[in-house]
């Protein structure tokens, strides 16, 4: 052990440990570490840059965007650009990405995958949806593995439960349609 740390050693060591922790360092430089809370008035008008995730408590209080949001999510109008886990409630819901946890609002919108409860007036998920998308007009998915209940019910594919005056499963041949229950496993 003596040899390691001998004067011809020693300078190649501490080297090597600056030119880690300076390799380290510009990594962590570019992604910032969560917010633990975001208050935004109407977006740009917002505690966090849009551009950072916020991991515990989002209160929107007319519009609030940001990457990513682990917790709660509150405000007349909520828009995640990435991807979402937790409790969102508002009049207008919009994730770009995926979304495990419920979203309540007048209008729900996912981009990606839906796993949970989405609950509201009009739903969307373009991707998966896993679990109870539950609509007072209308609920739309990529891929239904669930329940879909609705005034109109609609999907791409099905494998669960559609209950409502119109359903549609776009994989059920010859009739994709079918009035009040619908079902495919």
């Amino acid at each position: 052990m003596k040899n390691l740390f001998s004067n011809q050693m020693f300078p190649i060591f501490i080297a090597a440990i600056l030119l880690s922790s300076i390799s380290t360092g510009s990594a962590v430089a570019e992604e910032p570490e969560p917010g633990h809370f975001q208050m935004s008035v109407f977006h740009p008008i917002q505690i966090v840059p849009e551009d950072q995730d916020i991991s515990g408590l989002r209160l929107n209080l007319i519009y609030g965007v940001n990457r990513n949001v682990t917790g709660l999510d509150m405000g007349l109008a909520n828009q995640v650009n990435g991807n979402m886990a937790g409790l969102q409630f508002g009049l207008f819901n919009h994730t770009k990405g995926d979304f495990i946890g419920l979203q309540d609002g007048l209008v729900n919108f996912t981009g990606g995958d839906f796993k949970g409860w989405q609950h509201g007036w009009v739903n969307v998920t373009k991707g998966t949806f896993t679990g109870l998308q539950s609509g007072l007009l209308y609920n739309q998915s990529g891929q239904m593995k669930g329940v879909q209940l609705g005034l109109v019910n609609q999907t791409d594919a099905l494998n669960g439960l559609q209950v409502g005056l119109l359903n549609f499963n776009g994989s059920k041949d010859p009739l994709g349609f079918f009035p009040i229950v619908n079902w495919s496993f």
